[in-house]
C-alpha cells in the first residue's frame, strides 16, 4: 500500500528525477508551451509554481533559488524587444535583447507578466491523442499567461 507515500517514481532514479525536472522547468520557462505526459506534468507542476513564483520579486535571494531549483542554461532563442522613437524620417528602431538565459528571462518577463496573479501560473491541458510509441496519455503543459492565450474582456 501507498499510504502516505507522495510523489510519482517516473520510472526512473532519483537522480534522474530531480534532472528531469530541472529540464522541463527550463523548457516550460524557454517555450513557454511543451507537450509531455499527464503523469510528468503533474508531478513538476508544483516545482514550475515555486520558481515562477520567485520569478515574481527580483533580488539576489530569488535570484539564486531559482538557479538551484531551475538551473541557468541558455536560451534557445534570444528575447528581445523592438523600441521605436521619432516621426518621418527621424524614426529610429532599435532592438534591445531582454534576456539571453532561463533565469533572466524568468525575471525579466515571466515574472512581471504574473505580478498581480497569487498562484496559478501553469495549467495542465489532456490531449485527446496518446502517444505512439508507449501509448502514454499525453497534454499541453504551459503558462496562464502567455502571449497567445491572453482573454479578451468583453
Amino acid at each position: 500500500m501507498r499510504h502516505r507515500n507522495r510523489g510519482r517514481k517516473l520510472g526512473v532514479s532519483p537522480a534522474h528525477r530531480k534532472a528531469m525536472g530541472r529540464n522541463m522547468i527550463q523548457a516550460l520557462i524557454d517555450h513557454e508551451r511543451i507537450v509531455t505526459t499527464v503523469e510528468k506534468a503533474k508531478q513538476f507542476q508544483p516545482l514550475a509554481e515555486k520558481v515562477i513564483h520567485l520569478g515574481k520579486v527580483d533580488n539576489l535571494n530569488n535570484v539564486r533559488r531559482a538557479v538551484q531549483l531551475a538551473g541557468n542554461r541558455k536560451l534557445e532563442n534570444e528575447v528581445t524587444t523592438t523600441e521605436t522613437s521619432g516621426e518621418g524620417k527621424e524614426k529610429v528602431t532599435k532592438v534591445r535583447v531582454v534576456a539571453r538565459t532561463t533565469v533572466q528571462k524568468l525575471f525579466r518577463d515571466i515574472g512581471p507578466r504574473n505580478k498581480d496573479r497569487n498562484g496559478g501560473y501553469t495549467r495542465i491541458i489532456r490531449m485527446a491523442r496518446t502517444r505512439v510509441g508507449d501509448n502514454a496519455s499525453q497534454c499541453i503543459f504551459e503558462l496562464t499567461a502567455s502571449p497567445w492565450t491572453k482573454v479578451e474582456k468583453a
